[in-house]
C-alpha cells in the first residue's frame, strides 16, 4: 500500500496526530482536523458547533475567536482538506517517479488505494457543494480553486504524454477521477477506480499515440 505520511482527512483523520503520535497542540488545528471529519463522515449541516467543540475539546470563545463563525470554519475546513489531500495525492505519485502517461494512469493507481480505506467519505469539495445552497457561489469558488489544482498536474502529465489536445485529455481524465470518487463513496467499490482507469487508458492512447505502451 502507498505510504500514508500526509494521508488526507477525510480518508484516515491522521491530520489528529504528529508523527510522534502526540495530538496536534493548537486549539485552531484541533478544530479544524475534527471538524474536517466530522463533516467529511457526518455531514455539515448535520454537525453543530456545540458537537465540534466538545469532541476538539476546545472552547467556543476560541472558535470564534479564530474562525468568526461556523461558515468561516466551513471554509477554513475545505481549505485545509483541499492542501492535505493535494499534498498526499501529488506526493505519492511524484513518489513513483513516472510522468506523462504513466502519471496519468497512476493516478487512478492512488485513487484506489484512497477508496479502499475504511474511512473514505467522498470527496470534502463534491460533497460540500452537494449539501449547500446552489446559488451560493462561496463554497463552489473553494471547490473550483482546489479543482484548478488538480486540473494543472493532470494536464502538466497529459502535455508530457505528447497529447495532441492536453486541455481535452485533462477534462476527460479529470471527469474519470471525480466520477470514480462519487462511485466509490456510494457504492463503497474501490474498484471502480480500475474501471476508470481502463477508461484512461483508451482515451491516452486516442490522444496520444505515440505514448502507447
Amino acid at each position: 500500500m502507498e505510504r500514508m505520511k500526509r494521508a488526507p482527512v477525510c480518508a484516515g483523520g491522521a491530520a489528529l496526530v504528529e508523527p510522534a503520535g502526540r495530538v496536534v497542540p493548537h486549539p485552531s488545528e484541533r478544530l479544524l482536523a475534527v471538524a474536517a471529519q466530522l463533516f467529511c463522515r457526518e455531514g455539515i449541516h448535520a454537525t453543530g458547533v456545540d458537537r465540534i467543540l466538545a469532541e476538539a475539546g476546545v472552547a467556543k470563545a476560541t472558535l470564534y475567536r479564530n474562525f468568526g463563525s461556523k461558515e468561516k470554519l466551513i471554509a477554513a475546513v475545505l481549505r485545509y482538506e483541499g492542501e492535505q489531500w493535494r499534498h498526499w495525492f501529488f506526493d505519492v505519485l511524484d513518489e513513483r517517479g513516472v510522468d506523462g502517461r504513466e502519471a496519468l494512469l497512476a493516478m487512478f493507481d492512488i485513487l484506489g488505494v484512497w477508496f479502499r480505506m475504511d474511512t473514505y467519505y467522498g470527496c470534502a469539495f463534491i460533497n460540500a457543494v452537494g449539501e449547500h445552497d446552489k446559488t451560493d457561489p462561496a463554497v463552489r469558488a473553494l471547490a473550483l480553486e482546489h479543482k484548478r489544482a488538480i486540473l494543472q498536474r493532470i494536464q502538466a502529465e497529459a502535455e508530457a504524454a505528447g497529447a495532441t489536445d492536453a486541455a481535452l485529455l485533462t477534462h476527460w481524465i479529470a471527469l474519470l477521477i471525480d466520477g470514480a470518487i462519487v462511485t466509490a463513496m456510494i457504492t463503497r467499490d474501490g474498484t471502480c477506480a480500475t474501471l476508470a482507469k481502463d477508461a484512461a487508458s483508451v482515451l491516452i492512447d486516442r490522444m496520444c499515440p505515440t505514448s502507447q505502451s
